[in-house]
Formats: structure tokens, sequence, C-alpha cells
């Protein structure tokens, strides 16, 4: 009687899975292969290698875990305070929002987006690189949603400039909405979405009708809102059906 011959194991593109550990992106990891930096059960991997559970692979000599298809990238979200970086470090040696982040084993935290030194609110971070690409690349038009105190009160006219879009040094930018969100006083709130995050975006729009933002917070980021119950400086991991719909929302 002929032995029953065993099941090839699923194998997965090396560097999908490098990217997924949040090494960099997978066009990244490419150049990391090619440039001989990355083996596999001791011998140089190539591009197109593929892997399964039991090999070895090795970047530099340090032994990476690799995530397979059965498990989900880790997804944290973090309520950004006033007065900390979005960086590891910082030749001022300003607070860091990775100071406050749990330890990660085999693997890093990577800010999805980023928040200015004044700015607080909703950062998410994941342990994917690949997702972290996704969410931040402009063709997915993920929605960040802000609220905003200005000093002064936007005329109806120039809040149809803003939905319509104003012309900035880097190109055209508009809000997808924009709400006005109450105030007394000098100051008045708004709410706004955008599907970009270019650098001190909302800011800048403001600023181009000659107002001076004195709040910013974002309260959302995709299908991810800022819980209530979340603390300044604390954090929050999603499960795993929080993160499965995320993926689902960026398939």
């Amino acid at each position: 009687m002929k032995a029953a011959s065993r099941p090839h194991p699923t194998t997965h593109k090396l560097h999908k899975l490098l990217a997924q550990t949040g090494l960099g992106s997978r066009r990244s990891m490419e150049q990391l292969i090619q440039s001989g930096q990355v083996t596999v059960n001791g011998r140089l991997a190539t591009i197109g290698t593929r892997v399964g559970p039991d090999d070895t692979v090795r970047v530099n000599r340090r032994i990476i875990k690799l995530g397979f298809i059965s498990e989900l990238p880790r997804v944290i979200i973090y309520y950004k305070p006033e007065g900390e970086i979005v960086s590891r470090s910082d030749p001022e040696g300003r607070a860091s929002v990775f100071d406050n982040l749990p330890a990660i084993h085999s693997a890093r935290w990577i800010a999805i987006g980023r928040l200015d030194y004044n700015t607080s609110g909703l950062l998410m971070f994941t342990s994917s690189g690949e997702l972290a690409n996704r969410m931040m690349h402009p063709k997915f038009e993920v929605e960040r949603e802000y609220a905003v105190r200005i000093r002064g009160e936007l005329s109806a006219g120039q809040m149809q400039q803003l939905r319509n879009g104003v012309k900035l040094e880097d190109g055209k930018a508009k809000f997808e909405r924009l709400e006005v969100g109450g105030g007394e006083g000098a100051n008045r709130w708004y709410r706004v979405v955008l599907k970009e995050g270019r650098k001190r975006l909302v800011r800048r729009m403001f600023e181009a009708f000659g107002f001076t933002v004195s709040r910013l917070i974002r309260v959302r980021f995709g299908a991810i809102s800022l819980p209530p119950r979340l603390k300044r400086g604390h954090f929050l991991e999603l499960d795993q059906k929080e993160v499965a719909a995320i993926l689902a929302s960026l398939a």
C-alpha cells in the first residue's frame, strides 16, 4: 500500500510578510532582499522567495518572527496630548508618543499618519507596515475628522470656499465636510473632514483666510473614533473583530 503523501505547507511571499512585521513597505523590503541582507534557512533570499511557518528568516543575522494568514496585525489607538512628537528620537529631547506605548515583541509600532506637536487626539499604531501604508495612501481616501477652534468666525462664503477647495503652496485642498461646532466670544469651534494627511493641512487651510487655529483635535480616523473613555496619554488595543473591519474597509 502506497504511503499517503504529506501535504505541502502553505507559503507566502517573503517581502509581503516582512512588510507586515513593520520593518517597512513592500517596496523597501524588496530592496532589502536585493541588497543581500535577508536569508531564509541560511541561504540568501531573492525577489519572489516564498516562506512557510517552519522557515527561519534573518535580517542581518536577526531572526524575524513572521505573521501568517491566520494572524491579524495588532492595532492600538492612543490619545495624543499636545506637547508630544510622533518620532522615536528628537534632538531637542521632547516627549515622544512612543514613550507611552506597550512593548511589542519581534516587531515595532508604526504610526498611521502623524499629528504635529501642538495637535492632540486620535493616533493609531499598528504592527503591520502594509496596513499603515494602505491607510495613509491617498488612493484609499481614508477620512480624518477634526474638531477645530479658531479665533474669529468664518463667513458663509468662506465656509463654501473651504468645501470647494483653496489653493495652497503644495496644491489645492478642500474639506469634504465643514460644520459649525459652537463657541462663544472670540473663539468658534468647527468640525472638518478631509481625505488626505498633508503636513499641517487643517491649520494651513484656515490660515489661508487669516484665521489662527488655537486648538486642533483629531476625533476620527477612518472607521475608528476617539473613545470618550480614553484619557489623554493612554492607549487602547483594538480587538480582532475591529481589526478585521479595518482590513475589510481597505480591501
